[in-house]
């Protein structure tokens, strides 16, 4: 199944035959503390710097209708982000996932996240917008 947007994503999550939680981490671009000065230039115009986490939730398919839902739910916490990255955990025999599962799996989530490992995730931007971002090194090779 191809996932378009938030939308097709919640959709797809209902559809699935065992029960789904939705993982979501919040992150914000930041300037590395050694930026070089090519760096702090790219990122004063809107391009570059690492995508810290900075909030992350799990939710039920069931418990999000639409993407400016979760970006209002957002705005409540006080902590502004520039991507979101989602992953999906799937429970077994019609059971939801367990809190403890899902907690472990947010927490590898965060790790790839601040490893640049990224390319498996779904990301949006704050306005719905999804985008595809490789992982950081496959820019290396």
């Amino acid at each position: 199944m191809i996932i378009t947007g938030f939308q097709s994503l919640l959709d797809a999550a209902r559809q699935q035959p065992e029960p789904q939680r939705l993982l979501l981490v919040f992150t914000r671009a930041e300037l590395p503390e050694k930026a070089t000065a090519e760096q702090r230039a790219k990122f004063e115009q809107g391009e570059g710097g690492a995508l810290v986490p900075v909030m992350y939730v799990d939710k039920k398919p069931d418990e999000l209708q639409s993407f400016e839902e979760l970006v209002e739910e957002s705005r409540h916490t006080g902590q502004s982000w520039d991507m979101m990255f989602v992953g999906c955990l799937s429970g077994q025999g019609g059971r939801e996932p367990s809190d403890d599962t899902v907690q472990k799996a947010l927490e590898t989530m965060i790790m790839s996240i601040q490893g640049g490992i990224v390319a498996h995730l779904l990301a949006y931007r704050p306005n719905g917008e999804q985008v595809w971002l490789p992982d950081q090194a496959e820019g290396l090779a």
